[in-house]
């Protein structure tokens, strides 16, 4: 009986301010403040990468995969609405692992911005 072995997960590539991160951008209603109103949350789900130190993998073996892109303006939600199911690339400005409990994905984009082809 011949066993197929799985290969050992490698760490991502390492993601540093101003790199390309590319992937299916999701949106998801997440309940916050202390009335637990509906704010729109943005997910961009892409490959594994590790980010920069001190943050290296967020606790996980090959890193992030699943980015929350923090909106700091209507501007940048009402942009991010408009591209829900698309593949998107977005230039990372600031990045960071998630440590909130109310935090929906491993690590969280505070600075950012939209790369249009």
């Amino acid at each position: 009986m011949a066993q197929q072995a799985e290969a050992p997960s490698k760490p991502g590539k390492l993601m540093n301010a101003g790199d390309v991160l590319s992937g299916e951008l999701n949106a998801m209603n997440v309940r916050g403040g202390k009335r637990g109103a509906r704010v729109a949350t943005y997910q961009l789900t892409s490959e594994p990468r590790r980010l920069p130190p001190p943050n290296g993998l967020c606790n996980l073996e090959t890193g992030p995969e699943t980015f929350q892109l923090v909106t700091t303006s209507d501007a940048q939600a009402s942009q991010l609405k408009k591209l829900v199911g698309k593949e998107i690339s977005i230039k990372v400005d600031e990045v960071a692992c998630a440590q909130d409990a109310g935090q929906i994905s491993e690590a969280i984009i505070t600075k950012w911005s939209v790369v249009t082809k």
